[in-house]
């Protein structure tokens, strides 16, 4: 039972953003991202969208830190990837 996050290295809305993912299930990905403030409107298919602001805080938190790449992995391994254009 483990969340992670990425570097904040995603621009969008004038921010740098991370990615949290959990390599487990949704449940925990959501109880973990309520537990940090991450509001449900930052879920996107498969993950949370998470401001750099933030990221030291989900870290303290518990979060583990890993690159984008083994984001992708750990996401596509445990079956939870949702790529974009597919069904939910």
């Amino acid at each position: 039972m483990t969340v992670y996050i990425d570097p904040p290295t995603w621009p969008g809305h004038g921010r740098l953003w991370s990615h949290l993912v959990s390599d487990s299930s949704y449940e925990e990905l959501h109880a973990f991202a309520a537990r940090i403030g991450c509001p449900p409107r930052a879920f996107e298919r498969d993950h949370y969208d998470v401001p750099s602001a933030h990221y030291a805080e989900a870290v303290r938190a518990g979060a583990v830190e890993v690159s984008s790449r083994e984001v992708v992995r750990l996401l596509t391994e445990s079956g939870l990837r949702r790529p974009k254009g597919r069904p939910a």
